[in-house]
């Protein structure tokens, strides 16, 4: 599952973690992550399963793979220009971070987490991948968990401390360049192995 942590600190969701890391305090962010990677994890897990019981594997690892480079091609191009919106509800959540306690601050948090993780978040689509090559939900599930834990404590961590450091377009780029990596070695070994 060393594959979902390194493509988990590249996504989206990870720009986000980072940035309100920096305004609002890490625990907050963690434990709304953490919270937020359950459901959507369970989600997708459970999806990745009724594609594999209606489809052949080769055809889900095969398409799981040609969306990983398509994505690492979209952000490597800047054809993905979504920072505005992300901006944007960054600002309404530390907002409401002034204005709230710490637990209205997680539940606003959560559902957004959420909804962004599975809006069309290639991490997930490695999480299916892995669900059809090892048949193995729980094993999936809990191997994704752990990974996606460990990426949001060091994203916490990373925004809660070097916050000036981070350069969105650096992100970026490491982002496409991890999609494109993990898409040409799913292919290889599909078509290989």
């Amino acid at each position: 599952m060393t594959a979902v942590f390194i493509a988990e600190l590249t996504d989206k969701d990870a720009l986000l973690i980072l940035s309100l890391a920096t305004k609002i305090r890490p625990r907050i962010v963690f434990a709304s992550g953490l919270v937020a990677f359950t459901i959507t994890t369970a989600i997708i897990v459970t999806l990745g399963r009724i594609l594999v019981s209606v489809l052949p594997v080769f055809w889900i690892t095969l398409s799981g793979a040609t969306i990983m480079i398509g994505y690492g091609l979209w952000l490597l191009f800047g054809i993905r220009n979504d920072e505005e919106g992300l901006k944007r509800e960054e600002i309404k959540l530390v907002a409401r971070s002034t204005e709230r306690n710490a637990w209205s601050v997680f539940l606003s948090i959560v559902p957004m987490l959420v909804l962004l993780d599975l809006a069309g978040d290639a991490t997930e689509i490695l999480i299916i991948v892995f669900v059809a090559d090892l048949q193995n939900v729980v094993l999936v599930f809990a191997g994704s968990l752990i990974a996606l834990a460990a990426a949001t404590a060091l994203e916490t961590a990373l925004g809660h401390t070097l916050s000036r450091v981070l350069s969105l377009q650096r992100i970026k780029l490491a982002s496409s360049l991890v999609f494109l990596t993990l898409g040409i070695a799913v292919i290889v070994g599909t078509i290989v192995g």
